[in-house]
């Protein structure tokens, strides 16, 4: 995918898949707006890519700091052609019955309300340019019950039907939405599943999880009219005829 004159908003920029895919999307010749809290390392990550990147410091579980971003975004670039809502979290990973309210809504209003916040923001944008594309992180925890994954779970499935919601709303106005599940993947959020010690997935080793540039590239070969028959659906990387098209071993 040649990316020149795209501009591409990425949350949770800072690690993981995020950082992954503003090194992949900068290097195929997008802009890239990097979106995420650690204001630090967005600033460094932007400094290594230079002119092409934008560090913009954000929290999207705040509306009004998404708005921002992608104003900022389109000030400096004078489009937004992709967002990626990558941005997420998995603790505290608790029982149902133990779970802490107030943190379970935080994991909610990060992982769903975030989501929801970075199509509500740029959606205009792109209906008013004609069109756009809306990747999302997906996950399998999106398509069944996790033990001690209720917020995860619950917030996946939710990201899930907002991706459907906007094909269902603005494909015909040009706007492509699609989810991406990776599958495990080798980051932050692998080794915090780790120390949890309760269910399956952390018991995986970690030579089990896929490297965080797999979904990166990924992303940006769904950026591609290939992968138009999975618009207001789900992409997985577990498949392995997606991972032959995207050229992954």
């Amino acid at each position: 995918m040649d990316m020149q004159g795209k501009t591409v908003l990425i949350t949770g920029a800072s690690r993981g898949i995020g950082e992954s895919a503003a090194r992949v999307f900068a290097e195929a010749g997008a802009n890239v707006a990097l979106v995420a809290r650690n204001e630090a390392a967005i600033a460094d990550l932007t400094a290594e890519l230079g002119e092409q990147a934008l560090a913009i410091p954000c929290d999207v579980s705040r509306y009004w700091e998404v708005e921002t971003a992608v104003k900022a975004c389109v000030s400096t670039f004078g489009s937004i052609d992709v967002l990626i809502n990558n941005a997420g979290a998995i603790e505290p990973i608790s029982h149902l019955s133990e779970a802490d309210p107030e943190a379970w809504g935080q994991v909610i209003d990060v992982n769903l309300k975030g989501v929801f916040h970075g199509m509500r923001a740029a959606m205009p944008v792109m209906l008013e340019q004609g069109g756009g594309t809306i990747l999302t992180i997906g996950s399998g925890a999106a398509h069944g019950p996790v033990e001690a994954w209720s917020h995860y779970c619950s917030s996946k499935a939710g990201a899930l039907m907002l991706t459907r919601m906007v094909d269902k709303e603005a494909r015909d106005k040009g706007i492509r939405a699609i989810s991406l599940s990776p599958g495990t993947v080798a980051t932050q959020m692998q080794r915090d599943i780790k120390a949890s010690g309760i269910n399956p997935v952390s018991q995986l080793d970690w030579e089990d999880h896929i490297p965080p540039d797999w979904p990166a590239k990924t992303l940006l070969w769904m950026c591609g009219s290939e992968a138009d028959s999975f618009l207001g659906a789900e992409v997985s990387l577990r498949d392995d005829d997606i991972r032959a098209k995207v050229g992954l071993a």
